[in-house]
């Protein structure tokens, strides 16, 4: 038998490969950007997002088992794939657009539906809610850092 984890798992897999939806062109356009000075982490970067996408699959699946199948189950699942979408479509957005602006728009809508899982899901379970937190703290430090290229590059804003 197929277990929950194993397909919440898998979803979050496939979303995540749209994250690939990017050209070399689209990427040596970003590479040439100015950074700001702070900006050391930026190789971590994958890695972060990688722990982050493990905690919100493992906060999907307490909250199926807490009630599998139910309607307000299958709705949050739904939500939770839509700040998957929304958080792997900011880079691909971004580059393909050219367009910082458009990845800091991303952001902030990133952070208001990451905001609003969280809040659906604390009433369930305190440990999903808790596993959204790397979220809710990383997002807001890439759009500020976002809003950070945009000021050293107006150009591209």
């Amino acid at each position: 038998m197929i277990q929950s984890w194993m397909v919440i798992g898998a979803v979050t897999f496939i979303i995540a490969l749209g994250s690939f939806f990017i050209t070399p062109r689209d990427v040596k356009w970003f590479a040439l950007l100015s950074r700001p000075r702070w900006l050391i982490f930026e190789p971590l970067i994958p890695v972060i997002w990688t722990v982050i996408f493990i905690c919100g699959a493992a906060s999907a699946n307490i909250v199926w088992e807490k009630n599998p199948g139910s309607i307000i189950t299958w709705l949050l699942m739904g939500l939770y794939i839509l700040v998957e979408i929304i958080t792997v479509a900011y880079i691909p957005l971004m580059l393909r657009l050219r367009s910082l602006k458009a990845g800091e728009v991303v952001g902030l809508v990133g952070i208001i539906f990451g905001a609003i899982l969280t809040v659906c899901v604390a009433p369930i379970s305190g440990w999903a809610a808790l596993l959204l937190v790397p979220y809710l703290v990383w997002y807001p430090v890439g759009t500020y850092t976002t809003d950070e290229l945009r000021q050293l590059n107006p150009e591209d804003a």
